[in-house]
Order: C-alpha cells, then sequence, then structure tokens
C-alpha cells in the first residue's frame, strides 16, 4: 500500500512540475503540453462512443467545435457578451451533449461504414455551417473565424495574464496546464467510474452482441443514445477551452483530419482502455512536434535543404504506425486485458 501511495506521490510531483521542466526547451513545447492535455479529454470522449459502446463515430470533432463555438459566442466581443467561463463551459457540454444525442437519434439502426458515413457527414455539416453562417445575418464570421475570446478567470485571478513565482513571470500557458491538468483528472476519474457502472458494461455488451444485449433486457436503443450524448459532452468541454485558451475560433480548426487524429489516438493506444488512450493521444501530440524539431534540421544537414515536408511525413508515418499495429497488435500499444482475451477467443 505504501509503494502504491510513493508512486501517485511521484506522479503527482512529476505533472506538477512538468510545464517547468519543459519550458527549459522553449515556451512553444509548453503550449503542446496544453494540447496534449486537451486531446486526452478528447480521445477519452470518443472512447466511449468508439471502445465502450463500439460505434464508430467519424464526426467527432463536431461537438468539439460545437463547445469552442459556444464559448466564442458568449465570452468575446462578436456580440459583446461576456459570460463567466463557468457558465459557459457547461452550457458548451450540454448544447454538445443535446448534439450528440440529435446525431445519435437517426443513426441506431446503422452499424460499421454506413454508421461511419453519416458521422462523417454530420461533422462536415457542422464545419460547413460555421463556414457559411456568416450572412444574411452574422453569426459565426465564417471564415474568417472569432477572436478576441475572454480568457477563464478564477476569482479575480485571470488565467490569461500568467502569474510570478520568486520574480520570474510565467505566461498563460503555465496557468492554463493547471486548469487543462484538473479537468482531464476529473474525465479520467469520470471514465474510470463509466467503465465499472452498470451503464459501462451495458455498452461493452452492445459492442460485442447487441442482439444478445437486448435478449437480456438491456435497453439498446437509450443505451446508444447515451454513449453518443455522453462521449459528445466531454468533446464540447475541450471545445470551449480550446476556444478560451487560443482566443481565437475558425472552421479550419475543426476538420474532418482532426476527427481522423482522434480516432489514430484511440485506435493505435487500445481502444476501451483508458491508459491505452492516454498513451496514444500523448504519442500523437508529441510526435508531430519531435518531428519537427529533428527532421528538418537532419535533413538540411544531410541533403542542403528539406526534402520531405515534416506535414507529409507525420502522415507517412502514421499510415505505416496504423499498419504495423494492426499486423502485430490488433488491440493497440496498450490494450484493455478484457480486449486481449477477446481477440484471443477469435
Amino acid at each position: 500500500m505504501k509503494k502504491i501511495w510513493l508512486s501517485y506521490a511521484l506522479m503527482a510531483i512529476a505533472l506538477i512540475i512538468a510545464p517547468f521542466a519543459v519550458g527549459h526547451f522553449g515556451s512553444s513545447w509548453v503550449r503542446i503540453l496544453d494540447f496534449c492535455l486537451l486531446y486526452i479529454m478528447l480521445a477519452l470522449g470518443l472512447n466511449i462512443v468508439i471502445g465502450y459502446a463500439g460505434l464508430l463515430d467519424l464526426g467527432y470533432i463536431a461537438f468539439y467545435a460545437v463547445g469552442a463555438y459556444t464559448m466564442a459566442l458568449l465570452a468575446s466581443p462578436h456580440f459583446d457578451l461576456h459570460y463567466s467561463a463557468w457558465i459557459i463551459l457547461p452550457i458548451g457540454a450540454g448544447i454538445a451533449c443535446l448534439a450528440g444525442a440529435v446525431l445519435g437519434a437517426p443513426t441506431l439502426r446503422l452499424k460499421g461504414d454506413y454508421l461511419a458515413i453519416v458521422t462523417l457527414g454530420f461533422g462536415e455539416i457542422v464545419r460547413l455551417f460555421m463556414n457559411n453562417l456568416d450572412r444574411p445575418v452574422n453569426i459565426t464570421n465564417g471564415p474568417q473565424g472569432i477572436n478576441m475570446i475572454d480568457n477563464v478567470g478564477i476569482g479575480s485571478f485571470d488565467l490569461g495574464k500568467g502569474f510570478d513565482v520568486a520574480n520570474n513571470h510565467f505566461g498563460s500557458m503555465y496557468s492554463y496546464y493547471y486548469l487543462f491538468l484538473v479537468l482531464t483528472l476529473l474525465t479520467i476519474f469520470i471514465c474510470i467510474r463509466l467503465e465499472n457502472s452498470r451503464i459501462g458494461r451495458a455498452w461493452m455488451a452492445i459492442r460485442e452482441d447487441e442482439l444478445a444485449a437486448k435478449a437480456m433486457g438491456i435497453n439498446t436503443r437509450n443505451i446508444k443514445l447515451l454513449a453518443f450524448a455522453m462521449g459528445a459532452s466531454f468533446g464540447g468541454l475541450a471545445g470551449g477551452l480550446f476556444a478560451s485558451f487560443q482566443g481565437f475560433v475558425s472552421p479550419e480548426s475543426f476538420s474532418l483530419m482532426e476527427s481522423i487524429m482522434v480516432l489514430c489516438m484511440v485506435v493505435l493506444g487500445g481502444m476501451g482502455h483508458i491508459g491505452g488512450v492516454i498513451l496514444g493521444a500523448i504519442l500523437l501530440t508529441l510526435t508531430p512536434e519531435v518531428l519537427r524539431e529533428v527532421i528538418t534540421p537532419l535533413q538540411r544537414s544531410l541533403f542542403g535543404r528539406t526534402v520531405v515536408d515534416p506535414e507529409n511525413l507525420r502522415m507517412l508515418l502514421f499510415g505505416l504506425a496504423l499498419i504495423l499495429v494492426m499486423l502485430l497488435k490488433p488491440a493497440g500499444l496498450w490494450p484493455s486485458p478484457r480486449r486481449q482475451e477477446e481477440l484471443k477467443h477469435g
């Protein structure tokens, strides 16, 4: 027991000092750390839909957009509304939850590829709405996006202004990190409780055999809707935090590629396993930045110029990683023990 508590204490210390440790390599790495936490929240939300309930969702980024634009519209000069972020965040999560139910209701009879196509279309519809709702009434400001979004405040403390420690000023990236960390830990706690709950077991029963689950008395319709709604609410919360952190949102931030990225985090890490999903989110967030820092200077030193763009190389490596994982570790890099047993039995 003492060893367990000691490991928890060491982990807590590591998480607290992490931004100061990576800050020695440049403030941009603290920003990457912030986005890593946001992607963990997104991936955990999608894991409820895909990992637990077995429903393939390719339009998950739409809920991220709903939360972000809710924050942008209610906390910016666009409509001259400046509500507290602590009021807007639950509103954004609630609207995203409702959008998840709206998406889930007409797709309950769909499975596999058909469900993926419908959810993909939903994600694109939301992005196109955000891109074109600037006429005849300017609601979203179209492709120009909305800027000057208010920062999150805790009492009189404005996270956007940072804080001072020992005559050293640490910017908003540091203060937002701790907010994201607390909410990410809360998301992990909720996911753990859901996984071990009656609802979580019902989701997994539907994932394995929907007909058998229905025969056992599970209301598959309501349980599926709950999976869409619950996963979407996490996306809406992360979207609101993203908008406040960036201070700017535009439709380009919510493209199909973002949905594919979050899906890759869940699949590569291990569907249905919280630890695996977190691992996948960390790897796919940090890998492009490491490549950008290493590959470009390496190419210039070897060839005198950049032969392969880091962005293109990232997509090549993603494709290669997916192929290798599907061949060598079909359950993911860190699968759940239950999932491993299922694949062995299959």
